[in-house]
């Protein structure tokens, strides 16, 4: 089929077509980036032709080459056949405006926070320039301490994860923002071998995918790292030591912002004594939690 195509399509617009038509058919999973196949066939077509990918409508009935349409087709394919994120054929990710080069040695970057920490926290941080000190918890690419470093620009970064494999990937994100001076990069499991400094801001995006529902992924999550999705049988046992030992780690009146998914009602079960704010975001204000120190600690944490 791909070879007839690459026969027969002429313009951006066919091959988006062709490519929406193969996603579908092969019943493809989207949700790295994306959410439907068309925008994720439009990406990759843009990516893979050098284009700028927010800009479509300039090119869709741009005439392309032979060579052009089989290099597209071969990516197409080869994100039909593999079931990859679309993510690791081109090694990148977005956030807002902020560009990450990931592969398949950390989760790909889809956090709420980031939408969060791109309006600063507002109204939660009054003024961000006082902030001087940030942890990123469960790091991966090091996304959020990147995007965490941009924003609170007085700031000095922590940035930790278990995995080697992971922070290796950080480190490349790190260069690439030329960040070196102010983000540190640790290799700790959650807080036991990060030295003890008091911050003003701790936020994680932490594994909290359920083992139900580990089970149950469709094949594209199984190409993300396994350490970076499950965490325990109610995807809560990460969250929960970050909740019980973050407070000393917490300046008074510091924030502890953490994104657990769809385990709300879990976590209140669990932690009734919390008074968790919840906070909005663009899907809802179900997913993202913030505590102060005061919270944490008037709760016996």
């Amino acid at each position: 089929m791909f070879t007839e195509a690459s026969l027969h399509l002429r313009t951006i617009r066919d091959l988006i077509r062709f490519s929406v038509s193969r996603f579908q058919e092969a019943g493809l999973v989207f949700g790295h980036g994306t959410t439907n196949a068309h925008d994720e066939a439009s990406y990759l077509v843009l990516h893979t032709l050098h284009l700028p990918i927010h800009d479509l409508a300039p090119y869709i009935d741009a005439r392309l080459t032979p060579t052009e349409i089989r290099t597209v087709l071969d990516v197409i394919q080869k994100r039909v056949e593999t079931r990859q994120p679309a993510a690791y054929l081109t090694n990148e990710a977005w956030l807002g405006n902020f560009r990450f080069y990931v592969d398949e040695r950390v989760i790909v970057p889809r956090s709420f926070i980031a939408e969060l920490l791109q309006d600063q926290l507002n109204p939660w941080i009054e003024n961000p320039d006082e902030v001087v000190s940030v942890l990123d918890m469960c790091t991966g690419s090091g996304c959020l301490a990147i995007v965490a470093a941009e924003v609170f620009p007085n700031a000095e970064v922590d940035a930790v994860d278990l995995s080697e494999d992971a922070l290796a990937v950080a480190e490349k994100n790190v260069t690439d923002y030329g960040l070196e001076n102010r983000l540190q990069l640790i290799q700790s499991d959650l807080f036991t071998d990060v030295p003890h400094k008091l911050y003003d801001l701790i936020i994680s995006n932490p594994p909290y995918v359920n083992a139900e529902s580990v089970d149950a992924l469709p094949p594209e999550y199984l190409h993300e790292p396994e350490l970076a999705l499950g965490s325990g049988e109610d995807g809560l046992d990460a969250t929960r030591v970050i909740l019980e030992t973050a407070s000393s780690y917490l300046i008074p009146g510091g924030l502890l912002v953490v994104e657990i998914g769809f385990n709300r009602e879990d976590l209140e079960a669990s932690y009734p004594e919390l008074p968790f704010t919840w906070l909005d975001t663009a899907s809802g204000d179900q997913f993202v939690f913030l505590l102060t120190r005061e919270d944490l600690i008037n709760a016996g944490y």
